[in-house]
């Protein structure tokens, strides 16, 4: 999925970008920018994981349909 097919991401520019940085950062502080990118980070190949996990499941099991389709007409 492109980011572009998102509306409201479209019109995000480089101040608004800016803006929400310096927003975080005032929130979290400097220290704990890293330890949340880091988090973040992790988080997002977990979900990668469990997406690739699932697409194996799913072709593990037409597979097995296309298998007994195929054992039933020879």
């Amino acid at each position: 999925m492109c980011l572009l097919n998102i509306p409201f991401l479209v019109s995000i520019g480089g101040w608004e970008v800016l803006l929400i940085f310096l927003v975080v950062l005032l929130l979290f502080g400097a220290k704990r920018l890293p330890e949340l990118a880091k988090g973040l980070g992790k988080g997002i190949r977990e979900f990668k994981g469990a997406v690739e996990g699932i697409e194996k499941e799913f072709d593990d099991a037409v597979d097995t349909v296309e298998k007994k389709e195929d054992n039933k007409k020879t």
